[in-house]
């Protein structure tokens, strides 16, 4: 039976934070729901250091110390851990300075987006028991099965990493798992643009002029309306009816009352003048430059590159054991060919692998050719055509 500590006071909590700091690293994971909140809510963290498992309960204890923790030089072990980072941010007000990503260590060994199942599986011969992700976390109290079930989502975390980091050094990609955690430290605390927001939203990537500048402000005041209240952005606005009122630019409830998509939620007070404020205001900023897909600035002659590069470089990540969306993404090539874009391609490893290859390419210095097998190469060129 899986052994472990609940901590549901401050003083336990304050004492396995000095037992941890002892020690240069300690895993972690969450329970967390936000489909009815704007933030993330914490509902259990799951710790392992050394030979310690323990199961700290938020709704009893404050989380906030464990930033000792994090912003301590420990390493901090975690799987798939963007979302986690997000919840540890909220609570503990830090992220952790140095992390080791298991799913990313992974991606440098071949293994695409590996679940923690799939890890376990292969470096612990460990079978992870399914959960109900339809589970409440917030709901007390937790059936020892639920305890059980997430308290193994760290159990063999450090052992992963172990193993992963041994298979990475004899590899000599270490150095690039370091700075791919890093990065997602980074980003972690990086906050969308208002342009970015809307290109997630397909029906608004048409808007043009006054629409566009309405539709910019309604994302601003929608996430701030999200946060201020803690509820889901779609529940403030939903994309189509953003779009809508973009379009409309209503002046009056009635004149909003008829956008699709818009409710009583949307017309009643405060929030129906506050809608028709921001539309007014829209109305009178200079319009925006239209939003542009991502290879809008690419050089037309270089378009038909993308997707021959993309196959090479998919070809360079199987050889090299990599997962492909680890080495380079589509929209990575792209912006490595699009001048004055920055790109993960322009510098480091990557850069020696595949983008000095790729200029070479680009410049007509090097082609690329089958093998003979089904594969793709990239040779100096010949000059001489057949």
């Amino acid at each position: 039976m899986l052994l472990y500590e609940p901590i549901t006071a401050a003083a336990d909590l304050d004492s396995f934070i000095d037992r941890a700091l002892a020690f240069d690293r300690y895993a972690i994971d969450t329970e967390f729901h936000r489909e009815k909140t704007f933030f993330p809510r914490v509902a259990l963290v799951q710790m392992a250091v050394e030979d310690e498992l323990v199961l700290i309960d938020p709704l009893e204890v404050d989380l906030a110390p464990l930033s000792a923790l994090l912003d301590s030089e420990r390493l901090c072990v975690m799987h798939a851990a963007s979302q986690d980072l997000e919840v540890m941010l909220r609570a503990c007000g830090v992220l952790p300075r140095r992390l080791f990503d298991t799913q990313i260590a992974a991606s440098f060994l071949g293994l695409a987006s590996a679940s923690l199942a799939t890890l376990l599986s292969r470096y612990e011969g460990v079978q992870l028991a399914k959960g109900d992700r339809l589970t409440d976390w917030l709901r007390r109290p937790l059936r020892d099965e639920q305890l059980t079930y997430a308290a193994a989502d760290v159990q063999y975390l450090l052992s992963v990493a172990d193993k992963l980091s041994v298979q990475l050094e004899e590899r000599n990609r270490g150095a690039w798992v370091e700075d791919e955690c890093h990065n997602l430290l980074l980003s972690a605390t990086r906050q969308r643009t208002p342009t970015e927001s809307l290109r997630r939203i397909k029906e608004a990537r048409s808007l043009k002029g006054r629409s566009l500048a309405i539709a910019q402000e309604l994302v601003i005041w929608r996430e701030r309306r999200a946060a201020e209240v803690d509820i889901p952005l779609r529940s403030v606005l939903s994309d189509i009816a953003l779009v809508g009122v973009a379009q409309r630019a209503p002046r009056s409830i009635a004149e909003l009352k008829a956008i699709r998509g818009v409710d009583g939620r949307h017309t009643g007070q405060p929030v129906g003048d506050a809608l028709l404020e921001v539309v007014k205001r829209a109305r009178h900023l200079d319009p925006p430059e239209p939003l542009r897909s991502r290879n809008a600035d690419l050089d037309r002659s270089l378009r038909p590159v993308v997707s021959l590069v993309t196959s090479w470089v998919s070809q360079v990540a199987r050889d090299a054991d990599l997962d492909p969306a680890a080495l380079a993404t589509r929209s990575d090539v792209e912006s490595f060919l699009t001048e004055g874009a920055a790109s993960r391609l322009d510098e480091g490893w990557r850069n020696e692998l595949i983008g000095g290859p790729i200029k070479m390419l680009v410049r007509g210095e090097a082609a690329i050719a089958f093998d003979g097998t089904g594969g793709l190469v990239l040779e100096q060129r010949s000059g001489e055509i057949l």
